[in-house]
């Protein structure tokens, strides 16, 4: 976890190789350095070198950020895990992900389906656990931590397209999707510039989201804005409220998502008492229920578009 933490963004070295042969800048070229085996070396997120296939075949992704980024790199994986808070793959990806081996749940490998899906390459997330990496790398020693704690969708999608040797691929893809959010967000008519609260409720409570997580990034991109008491500069979410705080989470629209069913009930729960019902967003039915696996998660292109299209599609009904 050290050096995980201490990588302060080091998702970015994923950018650059050891050297090259011709002495080209590995970043704009999206090759790394190779060798005469037809491998490349880049550093991971946690600023380790490894060698990667200059063409990998086989990828094994452990995360949904992971998945989420080479399938819109259009690589499909062999072996994927679960989604967040799920015992499947993650909804808004099914269509995509049919007759790929499941090889575990988030981050939770199970080794023999690995070794069965016989990768090249794995793409291990933020996976922080020492014990496990060694057991991946022995499977192959082409696994690349892909995030560090304060790395955006973007950056890690750029990391990987290296990984992958997609770069330029995942340049396109990024500026297409920033092109696509300015454009929905002129056609929001009358709530351009609303602010929005982005809240995923837990069993002991609600927890809204800083203005730099994932889905925030997206709404921000759009034109949108978040409530005051929200707009703090962080990419994470904070402890969960208590109802006497329930007003935290208020805003032009609200936006509230789970991720496990104790969630699902407690929101239930909540929504029948006068503290709830009191909220400016719910008296103007501007609440939206959104996809937790999407919603609360660090992000990838695919769930930036879900997001994007959730947003267009509940203010443009109004």
């Amino acid at each position: 976890m050290t050096q995980t933490v201490a990588a302060l963004g080091a998702a970015a070295l994923l950018l650059t190789g050891c050297g090259s042969d011709d002495g080209s800048d590995n970043a704009s070229s999206g090759k790394g350095g190779s060798d005469s085996a037809g491998t490349r070396t880049i550093k991971d997120a946690t600023g380790k070198a490894v060698k990667v296939p200059a063409h990998p075949k086989r990828i094994v992704t452990l995360t949904q950020e992971d998945l989420d980024a080479v399938l819109a790199l259009g690589v499909k994986p062999v072996g994927i895990t679960n989604g967040q808070g799920l015992d499947k793959p993650p909804a808004y990806l099914a269509d995509k992900v049919k007759g790929i081996d499941v090889v575990g749940n988030l981050l939770q490998p199970v080794m023999d389906k690995v070794v069965a899906a016989k990768p090249d390459l794995i793409l291990a997330g933020d996976m922080q656990d020492e014990q496990v990496l060694k057991q991946l790398r022995e499977i192959t020693p082409a696994t690349v931590v892909t995030m560090a704690p304060t790395d955006d969708w973007k950056l890690t999608l750029r990391g990987i397209g290296n990984a992958v040797g997609e770069l330029p691929k995942a340049n396109k893809v990024i500026a297409d999707h920033e092109s696509a959010a300015k454009a929905a967000g002129r056609k929001l008519g009358a709530d351009k510039g609303a602010e929005v609260s982005i809240v995923r409720w837990n069993p002991d409570g609600p927890s809204w989201m800083e203005s730099k997580q994932f889905a925030s990034g997206v709404a921000l991109e759009m034109g949108l804005k978040r409530p005051k008491n929200q707009d703090k500069d962080g990419n994470a979410h904070t402890p969960s409220l208590s109802l006497e705080k329930i007003n935290e989470i208020d805003g032009d629209w609200l936006f509230l998502s789970t991720l496990t069913s104790d969630g699902e009930k407690a929101l239930k729960d909540v929504q029948r008492k006068p503290a709830y019902k009191d909220l400016g967003a719910v008296k103007k039915k501007h609440v939206v229920t959104v996809n937790g696996s999407v919603w609360s998660t660090r992000g990838g292109p695919l769930a930036a578009d879900e997001v994007m299209d959730d947003i267009s599609e509940a203010l443009s009904k109004k």
